[in-house]
């Protein structure tokens, strides 16, 4: 009865250790726990929150081979500034007959981009240049996704290329001094009246096309793309900017257009702008001499 005694007094206390010592560390760990917490929490916030206020990482920065006069290349340097692309420029000027040029670009012609995305490395082509850069990035705001609405920036730019381009290269490189297209009058040795006759008659021929940007493809709308430029709007603005050299009297609208284009991307549009219109002012400059 005594060894019983002893053993139902022993068992007893050797559970009650435990738990008494379980209860002993729940509550050294409980209290330990928020102190621990609240100390060394400020400290670890401290540390990150300059790490969470870092600059977003910029998109990655393309090549970008162009001439500073070019409506062509001043579209492509105005739209990648807009987009927030940050263009590695290398002016191409006299180099794109050397042998490096042509190994990349046979048909020698800018503005040009390298990527390594692309087939063969290399794109040019204004219009196309942008809408691969558009797509890559995705700048809806530049050229929508919608089908319909995408079909009308294409439009756009491809009856300016098509049409209104061909009558403002024919209206103005002879007095910018740029070379005319094989098989035309003013690249003839055609009499210098003939000459004269086919410039003035594009000139002429602007009026029409112009008429249709302001009134189907802006259709009351401050841009083709509606409240924002698109990348049509890019290539047109652009494209009127040469017609300065030859004194094209725009109709109001279209300075209205041009000028709150220019607003609306600021430096964007007016630091390439600046160098085209640099080059114009200095070919007025020496026709005057």
């Amino acid at each position: 009865m005594a060894k019983a005694a002893t053993k139902s007094v022993r068992k007893p206390a050797a559970k009650a250790a435990p738990k008494a010592a379980a209860k002993t560390t729940a509550r050294v760990t409980a209290k330990a726990a928020p102190k621990a917490t609240a100390k060394t929490a400020p400290k670890a916030t401290a540390k990150t929150a300059p790490k969470a206020k870092a600059k977003p990482a910029r998109k990655p920065g393309i090549k970008l081979s162009m001439l500073r006069p070019s409506v062509n290349n001043m579209t492509v340097r105005v739209f990648a500034r807009a987009a927030g692309l940050d263009p590695a420029e290398t002016d191409a000027w006299g180099h794109t007959r050397s042998p490096e040029f042509l190994a990349r670009n046979p048909a020698h012609l800018t503005p040009m981009i390298e990527d390594k995305g692309l087939p063969r490395g290399v794109l040019w082509e204004s219009c196309a240049i942008m809408q691969y850069l558009a797509n890559k990035h995705g700048l809806d705001k530049f050229y929508p996704k919608a089908p319909a609405k995408r079909a009308m920036i294409d439009s756009a730019m491809f009856y300016l290329v098509g049409t209104l381009y061909p009558y403002v290269a024919r209206a103005t490189y002879p007095a910018l001094g740029f070379p005319q297209y094989a098989g035309e009058v003013g690249h003839s040795d055609a009499h210098p009246d003939k000459k004269s006759e086919a410039q003035k008659a594009a000139m002429a021929a602007i009026a029409e096309p112009l008429e249709v940007f302001h009134s189907f493809f802006r259709d009351g709308k401050p841009f083709i793309g509606g409240n924002n430029p698109s990348i049509a709007d890019i290539r047109l603005a652009a494209t009127l900017e040469f017609l300065a050299v030859i004194d094209y009297a725009l109709p109001g609208w279209a300075k209205e257009y041009m000028a709150a284009l220019e607003k609306k991307l600021g430096k964007a549009y007016s630091e390439p702008a600046g160098d085209v219109r640099g080059y114009i002012a200095h070919v007025r400059s020496q026709a005057r001499a």
